[in-house]
């Protein structure tokens, strides 16, 4: 890798620690204001239902997309962004002062989608959405969502490969369902002559796209493909057929929200109901399966980004879910817990 290159996945493992750290900092904030969203979250259904949320987003952002309704999806996500904000602000100050910084979030979005507003918008949906649903999903519904959204983002991106026709559409809306990671300081979004060739932006490669996730603060899937800023996508063998930019040139790679959201849900729902002891740490509330799932995340998100920076296009979940999952069981037996257990089995057996 190039210099800049380094620089770039250092600043997306950032950009997944504060989303992480983030949701185990809300989790007891949320819990405490009561914002669990299900009335018994060991439910395993509580995942179906999810899931079939995904897929009916899916089709009806692809519809919206088709028809040129893509007016109406980016001001669907602007609002959920402002409403995800507000609940992450409203446990820092009371629910009506957190409508102010809730309020210009939305703003923000709307006049001046800048990157770096973007991603501050994006970190604020991903920690919001990961605590309330880390706090709404026991063990099993966590397990089964990752497993199932691991699966579904791979037959998406290498079969079916809609998710990269819903990349299409999402990347010309300047929303918060990817997080923009620069590569260079003079890098614009909104344009400029550094940024952009007569083209449209210089070498902007997708690096995922998670569409747009309703529950986890309004994208309706998630997943991680790899295309041109343009739109054009790169072939299934991974060569970029739209860009010729050498990779090393690129001014900026674009990861899903969702593959940051995802794994986050695990680590969230690890620290709230797995029985291991908890870990000695300030501000936060965390144990060894949920640290040592944000360790395994982040392992599968350095395997993901050092094929991206080759421009070939991949699924992230099935890295990242992998990773997390396999971190949460290593740290459940290591902490002492019975898989039965740390699997969220023992009541059904």
């Amino acid at each position: 890798m190039f210099p800049r290159e380094y620089r770039g996945v250092a600043f997306v493992v950032g950009l997944f620690l504060v989303v992480q750290l983030g949701a185990l900092a809300l989790v007891p904030e949320f819990a405490e204001s009561g914002y669990q969203a299900v009335e018994n979250p060991d439910d395993p259904t509580n995942s179906l239902v999810y899931v079939l949320a995904i897929l009916v987003m899916t089709g009806l952002m692809l519809a919206a997309f088709k028809y040129n309704f893509d007016g109406a999806i980016r001001l669907l996500i602007v609002g959920v962004s402002a409403w995800l904000s507000w609940y992450v602000f409203s446990a820092l100050v009371s629910p009506l002062a957190a409508a102010v910084p809730a309020v210009a979030v939305g703003v923000g979005l709307l006049v001046y989608p800048e990157w770096y507003v973007i991603d501050t918008a994006g970190v604020l949906m991903g920690a919001g959405a990961a605590g309330l649903f880390g706090i709404s999903f026991g063990l099993l519904p966590a397990l089964i969502l990752l497993a199932f959204l691991a699966v579904y983002d791979a037959v998406s991106v290498y079969g079916t490969e809609h998710m990269l026709s819903l990349a299409e559409g999402v990347m010309e809306l300047n929303i918060p369902v990817v997080l923009v990671i620069p590569l260079s300081l003079s890098y614009s979004l909104l344009g400029g002559d550094e940024a952009e060739d007569a083209d449209g932006p210089d070498g902007a490669t997708v690096a995922g796209d998670d569409g747009v996730d309703e529950s986890d603060g309004g994208d309706g899937s998630d997943g991680d493909d790899e295309m041109d800023r343009g739109g054009e996508r790169a072939d299934d063998d991974g060569a970029d057929v739209s860009d010729p930019t050498p990779i090393e040139e690129r001014d900026a790679f674009f990861i899903g929200l969702g593959d940051a959201v995802i794994p986050a849900v695990l680590v969230a729902s690890a620290a709230t109901f797995s029985p291991a002891a908890g870990l000695a740490v300030p501000l936060i509330g965390i144990n060894l399966p949920a640290l040592l799932a944000m360790v395994g995340s982040l392992a599968g998100l350095l395997v993901l980004m050092s094929w991206v920076i080759k421009g070939r296009p991949h699924a992230g979940l099935p890295l990242l879910n992998g990773g997390a999952i396999g971190g949460y069981l290593i740290g459940s037996v290591v902490a002492g817990v019975p898989l039965a257990d740390a699997m969220g089995l023992a009541g059904f057996l």
